[in-house]
């Protein structure tokens, strides 16, 4: 996203990806907001129905399945790899190298050297680092910084539209929906199936369940079959048979049987452990942080995509205002410094009645007015999640 405004603001961009293959297909779902929206049509990308799923309703199951709450809220679900094609549509092939593992900045007064693993370098008069949660060019410049365990977990994955019962159909399919048995929370919504498709019957239902896990639960979660620890993260083919029967049978003793049935229909349920990180600056002279490198929000919030394209749209005004310069980037950070502070903020609020369930009531991040409701309502969950940041609830 940045790279397209920057190009079409007529400054001379390039990427460089770490992956050597394209990202096409990766990811899960995604909730949008308007501010996505219009970033997307200023990268230059015509929004149609094609983007993804329209639902109206959100619903509130108990364990019986049985509707306790409900709200008309309107959404459009996507989906991280639907993003993604928009965007590399028409994009310079040129100006996006693959393979490219950056190991190291060096800045001089009139710009920056990138080294690569390979041993290549490139030249620029800014360097701007969106290489995730775990940024290498973070713990260069800001190694203090650094991701940190909520005390729970996300099983997700999404579930072909075509192996559902009517019943699930019915009831569940087509609103984004909730359960809440006590401890936990599961959320889900409908999204694009296979090649992006949005046609009734090819879609696909997108289910994220948080689940308590302490550091001991999380280093067995994270352990594949052979015994290998994955501490960074375990990739969706490694986690173990034997958690994913654990998850799909309490699945079917603690949840709505909708989404029971969608647990037990995913072809391949994945971990996730769920962190979050606040940066304390972006820019470091002629190199900044953006995107998931800067800030990292609890999954409640919804917005993670959303507040990356804010974060390309504040950078690429900035680098329009006062050029390519150390100057643009301090504006950034003046500019997104305090959303992004306060978006973690809101994810730990979210977040704080399911890390209350290991005993683990403690946020690093200062803010003498924040509060974190370690209660839970029905109504204020379900209006609260994955919506606009700059709505009050």
């Amino acid at each position: 996203m940045a790279a397209k405004m920057l190009l079409r603001a007529g400054h001379d961009a390039f990427i460089l990806e770490k992956s050597a293959s394209s990202l096409d297909g990766r990811g899960a779902g995604i909730v949008t907001h308007q501010p996505l929206l219009d970033v997307l049509q200023q990268c230059g990308i015509s929004l149609d129905a094609s983007l993804g799923v329209q639902v109206h309703h959100r619903v509130v199951l108990d364990a019986n399945g049985t509707v306790i709450a409900q709200a008309n809220l309107p959404q459009i679900l996507t989906s991280w790899s639907r993003l993604y094609a928009l965007l590399l549509s028409e994009f310079d092939p040129l100006r996006y190298t693959l393979g490219a593992a950056v190991t190291r900045l060096e800045q001089t007064e009139t710009g920056v050297r990138i080294y690569c693993e390979d041993g290549r370098h490139f030249e620029a008069d800014l360097a701007i680092a969106s290489d995730g949660i775990r940024s290498g060019v973070r713990a260069q410049f800001a190694p203090q910084v650094q991701a940190q365990y909520a005390g729970y977990v996300a099983w997700r994955g999404v579930c072909e539209e075509s192996v559902l019962s009517t019943h699930c159909l019915s009831t569940l399919f087509d609103h984004f929906g909730f359960c809440l048995p006590e401890g936990e929370q599961i959320i889900g919504y409908p999204v694009a199936g296979a090649d992006n498709i949005t046609a009734i019957g090819k879609r696909r239902y997108n289910f994220v369940w948080y689940r308590p896990a302490d550091n001991a639960a999380l280093a067995l979660l994270m352990t594949d079959a052979q015994g290998l620890h994955h501490p960074m993260g375990i990739p969706p083919h490694k986690v173990a048979a034997t958690h994913i029967a654990d998850a799909r049978k309490t699945a079917h003793a603690c949840l709505a049987p909708q989404f029971a049935e969608i647990l037990e229909k995913t072809a391949q349920p994945f971990l996730q452990p769920i962190y979050d990180c606040a940066s304390e600056r972006l820019a470091f002279g002629r190199v900044a942080l953006m995107g998931d490198a800067a800030f990292v929000a609890r999954p409640h919030v919804g917005m993670g995509v959303t507040k990356a394209a804010q974060d390309a749209q504040a950078l690429s005004e900035c680098i329009t205002a006062h050029g390519a310069t150390p100057t643009a980037l301090a504006a950034y950070e003046a500019t997104r410094l305090s959303t992004g502070l306060a978006l973690v903020q809101r994810g730990r609020s979210l977040g704080a009645y399911l890390q209350a369930q290991i005993g683990e009531q403690t946020f690093s991040l200062s803010d003498k007015n924040s509060t974190h409701t370690l209660a839970r309502d029905t109504n204020s969950t379900m209006l609260s999640t994955a919506i606009d940041l700059s709505i009050s609830v």
